[in-house]
């Protein structure tokens, strides 16, 4: 609260200038500082802090060449578009929509992949999952695709490139 003080209503005079009555004015800030410390914890103790998103990378060493049966190979293709390729072994490619038609903003896969993914890993405990991604897809494609993988606690997925052998593999789609 502000405290008025007043001295005793004395003026001097100087120089023939009468000097007005000064009064003095004080204000507690101790209130104010109590709020600003309450909000600040409030504030600190309410917010919840984000956790980085961050996801764990295991690579091989260069020189080291697994060997891995053709058939317990799967691979999936990304062209341009929402659409993605898989072929099993030396199977043709199946098309595959990326997303929900229904799902305007792309937010979750389709449920075809999701129900294809499930079989295959849950037939074949060894199956190996390859990823390639054309250079003219968006990169929220691979992303959404290996969050997946993560939902469904697959671990045994490959990032490779994506070839000119790729683009006629996928001519050959059924």
């Amino acid at each position: 609260m502000g405290i008025i003080d007043s001295p005793g209503g004395r003026s001097s005079r100087k120089k023939g200038r009468r000097r007005s009555k000064r009064i003095g004015f004080h204000l507690d800030m101790t209130p104010m500082v109590d709020v600003a410390f309450l909000l600040l914890t409030f504030f600190m103790l309410t917010t919840t802090f984000s956790k980085s998103n961050t996801m764990e990378i295991n690579m091989p060493p260069e020189k080291v060449e697994v060997k891995v049966v053709e058939s317990n190979v799967m691979t999936l293709r990304i062209a341009d578009n929402v659409m993605v390729y898989c072929s099993l072994g030396n199977e043709a490619p199946r098309k595959i929509s990326l997303y929900d038609p229904a799902d305007s903003q792309q937010s979750a896969l389709s449920g075809e992949l999701r129900q294809l993914l499930r079989q295959q890993t849950e037939a074949n405990a060894k199956l190996v999952i390859v990823v390639k991604i054309s250079e003219k897809a968006k990169y929220k494609h691979l992303v959404d695709i290996i969050d997946e993988l993560n939902l469904m606690k697959i671990d045994r997925f490959s990032l490779d490139d994506y070839t000119d052998q790729d683009a006629v593999e996928i001519q050959r789609a059924i």
